[in-house]
């Protein structure tokens, strides 16, 4: 199941109240006060992981909480610190703020790691309030209150190419032959109802060059109003380099009702604004066109969109998937100018700075367990 929006509520841990004790030992007299700090209240925590590809484990458990801190105790031990919570997501997932809508962060690489809710403060006991003229103080402090949040996370595919284009253009049998990827393959309208994402090798080693593929669910006129299905899949080119534009040439009928998509410059032209409404930068991406179903197709068809990619300088491929015609220079094509515009990757960090400032001072020192 392909999850790739989800709302969750967090709760970061309690810090533990401050213990009011006395030292009452046979042979120290005038003990004093000996009420040890409360342990601070586990965060909550969210790393970015290789091993994920859906958020499904979060539409199904929404909430999460982390440990509270244990309160203090006499002879100045200090409570336990709470644990920790980790929250995995796939590399590609934006995390928002569901009551602000502010970005909070975008995971772009594997292990990136940040705090989304900070835990409270333990509270002081009462060794902390003497004085020289206040020498038995009963004054302590409460644990401060874990950060309580509403997030929604949004889930976009990080793919070099996105193939685009009609339903039932074949984009599902392009991406069976160029990758490993076995996504569903029928003769009927949006038989992909979800993305499926292919890894290409293309060369021979030492000289292997590698690129990911994504074939989206088929778009059609209106899809940025909600139409169809291509309004819950367009966010997922955006973050695409390349885009791999299909276009049926054959005598086959419409997979649409609304339509007979004789003409398959119109079909381009549909295409193409649908992107451009939906954001303008998708427009701007480089863009690779390929005549589909060839071992079928309809010269005068052919003829037209050959014409108007000359007459536009987009490069065009004319493939069959069923026979295997050109489907080799498609993808050295496509790997070579996924090298060209693919964004430069830097090394990965462990752990990313917070975008979210704690509710109170960081400690001179929080050791973990009880101290005496």
């Amino acid at each position: 199941m392909f999850i790739d929006e989800a709302r969750i509520r967090i709760k970061a841990g309690d810090g533990g109240n401050g213990c009011m004790a006395f030292r009452r030992e046979k042979f120290v007299p005038k003990g004093g006060p000996s009420g040890g700090d409360g342990g601070h209240g586990g965060d909550i925590v969210m790393s970015s992981s290789l091993s994920h590809n859906t958020l499904v484990h979060f539409r199904f458990n929404p909430e999460y909480k982390a440990q509270r801190g244990g309160h203090g105790l006499g002879s100045n031990c200090s409570g336990y610190a709470g644990e920790s919570s980790t929250l995995k997501v796939p590399v590609g997932t934006l995390i928002y703020d569901d009551t602000t809508g502010e970005l909070i962060h975008d995971f772009t690489r594997p292990n990136e790691t940040i705090v989304i809710a900070r835990g409270g403060r333990g509270g002081r006991g009462n060794q902390h309030f003497a004085t020289s003229t206040h020498q038995a103080p009963r004054e302590h402090e409460l644990g401060r209150a874990g950060e309580e949040r509403n997030y929604r996370l949004e889930l976009r595919l990080l793919a070099d190419a996105g193939l685009v284009g009609y339903p039932n253009v074949g984009k599902s049998t392009l991406i069976s032959r160029l990758s490993a990827a076995k996504p569903k393959i029928a003769n009927y309208a949006f038989t992909t109802l979800e993305p499926n994402l292919g890894v290409v090798q293309v060369g021979d080693y030492p000289h292997t060059k590698s690129f990911t593929i994504a074939d989206l669910p088929g778009l059609i006129e209106g899809a940025h109003l909600g139409h169809g299905l291509g309004i819950q899949f367009l966010k997922h080119i955006e973050r695409t380099s390349v885009i791999v534009h299909l276009i049926d040439v054959s005598d086959a009928p419409a997979a649409t009702d609304k339509n007979d998509r004789t003409d398959p410059v119109q079909d381009y032209k549909l295409i193409t604004e649908e992107l451009k409404s939906f954001d303008p930068a998708l427009a701007a991406k480089p863009t690779i066109l390929v005549a589909a179903k060839a071992d079928v197709a309809n010269p005068d068809k052919l003829k037209k969109l050959t014409a108007m990619a000359k007459r536009r300088k987009i490069p065009l491929f004319t493939i069959s998937a069923v026979t295997g015609e050109g489907i080799e220079p498609l993808k050295f094509a496509i790997a070579d100018l996924v090298e060209q515009h693919r964004p430069i990757q830097l090394e990965p960090e462990v752990e990313a700075p917070s975008k979210l400032k704690p509710n109170y001072p960081p400690p001179a020192n929080s050791a973990k367990g009880r101290s005496r």
